[in-house]
């Protein structure tokens, strides 16, 4: 996923009106200096006075924002038509601290226009706004207008309609069905004040004092208190994020399955980090849902633990070690073999050609020593700088850790950043050529980003052949709540092409040896439904282990209120049908504000 504070530095593009604009304009009234907010706002989500100036435009001011790039103040029409599709709010934009207070009645003379947070290159939908205001208060200490109620009857079951294929399959022109779509009802509150009483936080508090609710508490539930990502077509209507309108000092820090009960108030904003979001000027209340982090079992001894965890950009300078560290020993058992992700350079994100990664590895393993784990062996091979993706300079790679006290490594020498691992038989078996090896590294399909890493494992006598994998990111993707419906993914052609080398070795393997005991893991940038996970799995090679669980504990990782797939563990049919395993996704971080890693590990236990 894209870092919030990218996207935070490309929001401050203003991007020009979508294409289908000059259509909508021409349906403009004559005379736009009679307009009122619902006219401005009209009936589909590009304004028909955009461009246009207009005149005395009344209201009452019921949001304030003085922080940021995006100054300025709502308001909204006291006097509302009769037309549910049309917005009796707006924003206008100011640029400097707007001269203001709630409650003013106020009269704005500007110009209208769409603003696409984060640039038309994102796809997000355009917010209208009224820039180059001058603004006259009339009154102060009015009433500020009744915040309307949004909760699981008002807001539709149905997402949002496909896009006009004549416009790219854009929804900015269709007219809004706010009874019908889920898209279409909020976007028909756009800058109005709005309410919400006693809702499941979903998303726990990030750095930016922002957390995402469900006003549907019985929309794809998880057993943590979470809302289930379940597919492409079921997206949860009932998924708002919430920021605090005024100080972040008393915002809630909050986990998944607390709750924020009473009241919260305030203007229906659009921003590039989610879409649709409530500018509180009032909180309710956060009680705690006493969510603890999860400690899976001890694997037995005859049982072989893998586990893959992602350690986010892990570099020596980071304050992380005693607690990943503390993770893996206590959390996750001390797994025999740990596949890690994002195991940066000697020096991070210092980018000065260094690639080896020693520094980074051993401080970790003494970590773990030092919270009483097993002194981990590890192996892997530094990328070429600059190549593999991640954070500039930070030469991200996976990692194996194994414990030699209950597993061996298969050293076989001639791996390196370019060479690729193949596979050949010997006396019946399968045998990688070189160990540890890397998959195809000069394919084009590993452009920037990680290379598979294939090692042998030996345990009790038995080969186990393990593969671990940062597949590229989601990065790009048009978000749910794009102006393209259904939006664009357009990361999966890279993905899919690693999927299709990676299944195409784990073939190479099954064809010398059906019966080989193989696992392939770690960071997978993708859903265990995703067209990623069948290319993966393709031809019954492979399956992702983590649909043994009951669908409300299938969830890795948090991203804007849904509990979502992208770590997985799959696993060859030897071991899928004949052994018994057993999976659990161990909850320690996506759902908890103070998260060591934006991921959760996984961990599998099987009988080679």
């Amino acid at each position: 996923m894209p870092s919030k504070s990218s996207a935070r530095l490309a929001a401050l593009t203003v991007a020009t009106v979508c294409s289908t604009l000059t259509a909508v304009v021409l349906t403009a009234p004559a005379h736009a200096d009679t307009v009122r907010i619902h006219d401005i706002q009209g009936t589909t989500r590009i304004s028909p006075f955009a461009g246009q100036k207009v005149t005395d435009v009344a209201g009452i001011v019921t949001g304030v924002r003085t922080y940021g790039s995006s100054r300025g103040f709502w308001f909204q029409d006291p006097d509302p038509d009769a037309d549910p599709a049309t917005s009796e709010g707006v924003f206008v934009f100011t640029s400097s601290t707007p001269k203001v207070a709630v409650g003013d009645s106020v009269t704005v003379t500007g110009t209208v226009s769409e603003y696409v947070p984060g640039g038309t290159s994102t796809g997000n939908q355009s917010l209208t706004e009224i820039t180059k205001p001058t603004v006259t208060v009339l009154s102060s200490g009015n009433a500020v207008p009744a915040p309307v109620v949004v909760d699981a009857k008002s807001v539709p079951a149905a997402y949002t309609p496909a896009g006009d294929t004549a416009a790219s399959g854009s929804v900015n022109a269709l007219p809004l069905q706010p009874t019908k779509y889920a898209l279409d009802y909020y976007e028909s509150l756009e800058g109005m004040n709005v309410q919400v009483g006693d809702v499941r936080v979903t998303t726990a508090t990030d750095p930016y004092s922002e957390l995402w609710v469900t006003v549907k508490p019985h929309e794809n539930p998880t057993v943590r208190g979470g809302t289930i990502y379940g597919s492409y077509d079921s997206q949860n209507t009932g998924r708002l994020q919430i920021q605090s309108l005024g100080s972040t000092a008393d915002f809630p820090v909050a986990n998944v399955g607390d709750r924020l009960t009473g009241t919260t108030a305030g203007p229906l904003d659009y921003n590039a980090y989610g879409g649709y979001t409530l500018v509180a000027n009032s909180l309710g209340t956060l009680k705690s849902g006493g969510l603890e982090r999860e400690t899976t079992r001890k694997q037995k001894r005859d049982e072989l633990a893998v586990a893959t965890y992602n350690v986010e950009n892990l570099d020596p300078s980071d304050a992380t070690f005693d607690a990943h560290a503390a993770a893996i020993v206590n959390n996750l058992q001390s797994p025999d073999i740990v596949s890690l992700e994002e195991i940066q350079d000697n020096n991070g994100a210092t980018d000065d050609g260094t690639v080896d990664a020693t520094t980074t590895v051993t401080k970790l393993i003494d970590a773990i020593v030092a919270a009483g784990g097993p002194h981990y062996e590890w192996r892997s091979i530094d990328p070429v700088n600059d190549q593999d993706g991640g954070e500039p300079g930070g030469n991200i790679r996976q990692v194996f850790l194994f414990n030699p006290e209950r597993v061996s490594f298969t050293d076989r020498a001639g791996g390196d950043s370019t060479t690729a691992v193949g596979v050949t038989k010997v006396h019946g078996k399968a045998q990688l050529t070189v160990s540890p090896g890397r998959i195809d590294p000069t394919s084009t399909a590993w452009n920037a980003s990680r290379k598979p890493l294939a090692g042998e494992f030996v345990f009790k006598g038995k080969t186990v052949f393990v593969i671990a994998n940062h597949l590229t990111s989601k990065g790009g993707d048009q978000g749910l709540t794009s102006q393209y419906q259904p939006p664009t993914r357009s990361s999966e052609t890279q993905r899919h092409a690693q999927a299709t080398e990676v299944n195409a070795f784990v073939k190479s393997i099954l064809a010398v040896q059906k019966n080989a005991d193989v696992v392939t893991l770690g960071d997978m940038n993708d859903f265990e439904f995703s067209d990623t996970t069948k290319i993966l799995e393709g031809d019954g090679a492979l399956w992702s282990a983590i649909k043994s669980l009951p669908k409300s504990e299938r969830y890795t990782y948090d991203y804007q209120g849904n509990e979502q797939v992208l770590d997985q563990i799959l696993i060859s049919p030897s071991i899928k049908y004949g052994s018994l395993f057993s999976y659990d996704s161990v909850h320690i971080n996506s759902e908890f504000n103070d998260q060591i890693s934006d991921h959760d590990p996984q961990v599998l236990r099987f009988h080679p």
